[in-house]
């Protein structure tokens, strides 16, 4: 067993290391941890159409933010192992200090290279805070059942964010400018570092001696491999197949053939081959990219597709796009309500697929001119049945691996699930720049005024209305239809992320079919027990209550 270097005073209850009053303020110190992590993870997509248009560079708006996972993707199971073997305290004040500056260099960029650089900074501080804060909570709190009612502050923090943070970035874009989305990071990284320094104990766990074993080689084949992926797949709809794109493709074969041949022999590996290639959980992992790669599909481009499509207000967006976020709280709340009162905990996900599916068909049916109301039930919907799939997900691996499997389990699930999110991005991105191009050049050669193209062949136009304005003058100016023209522009934006959203809602539905191949799981509370309909020695724990 591992004991932490802090014993408990004699007053403390068993089950955790601090008396009540210190126990709350770490907590509350590790919670606004939390909430800055999710607040920049929901608070951006609705300022992002805006950041296109003023920093002109819509070649990389999914890179604001495919560098951000990537980054924290390969930075949360390095620094969750670097914080088993020092301490956690120490890497989650680095990591405050790192996302909170880069956080400021990003609401200072003065190009879109500079703001993508600056989101892979704060990436790399957010993977460390994601890798650390969850099991810093587990240092302070040994005793599982003690452990799950203090992850409410936790659980909670990414809730409030999750509720408010797209309507405060349209807010804070529509009205004071879209670096306020990241400045407004400071105020609480500082509370947070506040907290931290001041009330976290420095929790040092005795493992045995010895060096450090990380698999840097492993990191690096990943994020090569992810890099060069993420190049081809913006680059191939453009240019096909030339020798750009053959050594990007020969680039991330390559890399992902070392990564794999690698991973299979290293004692330490960042990404485990072995559990991936576990036919009882294939299945949930192929599903946990599916809704990675639906839920970032839509935060990523629906506020493009109101601002840009239907010409709505950034405050407007950041409003019909917080259901799509509060919703997968809520489907995790409902799910964690449910899944002992079912015959099969592998119904939950048949549900929130059908409903992810659903709602995205609905989004493309729908013209622009509807009531609120049924935009943000659309969003809603979708969010529920995504948070449904994301915490069954959990649930269904940690019943079917052994007893000290699940922690890696569950870790890569929410590495997948992030890979997915940058695959969606990036795919959808892809789509979207090659079928509005097309779209926009078939529409202006009906106008017979292709000469144009140049000043319509970026989307970020659609969301500047002033730069709108001046080029319907000149249009009109040289003798054209300006308002037909921009108004046919709007309809092949509109067009191509009605494509792009109904990859996402094929993505939903292949996980649909995937769910017929997940195991049977039951789940139940015999004596605060689970167990599945094939129990074994080595059942797991019981189940967090922990959504995300």
């Amino acid at each position: 067993m591992i004991a932490a270097s802090i014993a408990a005073p004699p007053n403390v209850p068993s089950g955790q290391l601090l008396p009540f009053r210190e126990s709350l303020l770490a907590m509350l110190g590790i919670s606004f941890v939390a909430m800055l992590v999710a607040l920049d993870q929901t608070i951006v997509g609705t300022a992002l159409p805006r950041i296109v248009a003023e920093l002109k560079g819509f070649d990389l708006y999914a890179w604001v933010a495919t560098s951000y996972m990537l980054a924290s993707v390969i930075t949360i199971p390095i620094f969750g192992r670097l914080g088993d073997q020092f301490g956690r305290k120490p890497f989650l004040i680095a990591a405050i200090i790192l996302f909170t500056g880069a956080s400021v260099l990003c609401g200072l960029a003065s190009s879109m290279l500079l703001l993508v650089m600056s989101r892979g900074l704060q990436g790399i501080g957010g993977g460390i805070l994601i890798g650390t804060v969850f099991a810093t909570v587990a240092d302070l709190f040994p005793d599982p059942k003690r452990r799950l009612r203090w992850l409410v502050f936790v659980t909670s923090s990414f809730g409030v964010a999750n509720m408010v943070g797209p309507s405060l970035g349209g807010m804070l874009t529509q009205y004071g400018g879209w670096r306020l989305v990241f400045f407004v990071n400071v105020p609480v990284g500082l509370v947070s570092l506040l907290f931290v320094q001041r009330f976290l104990p420095p929790l040092h766990e005795l493992r045995r001696k010895g060096p450090v074993r990380l698999d840097w080689l492993g990191a690096c084949m990943l994020a090569l491999t992810f890099g060069a992926l993420q190049l081809l797949i913006e680059m191939f709809p453009k240019h096909g197949l030339d020798a750009t794109t053959i050594v990007l493709g020969a680039v991330a074969a390559s890399c992902a053939l070392i990564l794999w041949l690698w991973e299979r022999r290293v004692g330490y590996p960042i990404v485990p081959v072995d559990m991936l290639m576990d036919r009882k959980l294939s299945a949930l992992f192929a599903m946990s990219v599916l809704g990675g790669f639906a839920l970032f599909s839509l935060v990523f481009y629906v506020p493009l597709l109101f601002q840009g499509g239907y010409a709505m207000s950034a405050h407007d967006s950041g409003m019909l796009i917080t259901p799509l976020l509060l919703g997968t709280t809520i489907g995790s709340v409902v799910n964690n309500r449910i899944v002992t009162r079912i015959r099969r905990a592998n119904g939950i996900m048949y549900v929130g697929f059908a409903l992810s599916a659903l709602a995205c068909l609905s989004v493309v049916a729908l013209h622009g001119n509807e009531p609120h109301l049924v935009w943000m039930s659309c969003m809603g919907i979708s969010g529920l049945g995504l948070g449904l799939v994301a915490t069954s997900l959990t649930v269904c691996s940690q019943q079917i691996v052994a007893r000290d499997h699940v922690g890696a389990a569950t870790a890569l699930l929410q590495s997948l699930r992030t890979f997915g999110g940058m695959l969606g991005t990036v795919m959808t991105g892809a789509l979207l720049g090659h079928l509005y191009s097309r779209g926009v050049h078939r529409s202006l050669d009906s106008y017979q005024a292709t000469q144009w193209f140049k000043s319509f062949a970026s989307p970020e136009l659609l969301v500047d209305r002033a730069e709108q304005a001046a080029l319907i003058n000149r249009l009109v100016s040289a003798g054209h239809a300006g308002d037909a023209m921009m108004n046919s522009a709007r309809d092949a934006l509109v067009q191509s992320i009605h494509i792009g959203i109904l990859v996402a809602g094929a993505a939903a539905l292949v996980g649909l079919c995937l769910a017929w191949f997940v195991p049977p799981v039951r789940i139940s509370y015999p004596e605060s027990a689970l167990a599945t309909d094939d129990p074994t020695p080595d059942a797991p724990p019981p189940v967090p209550r922990s959504a995300l």
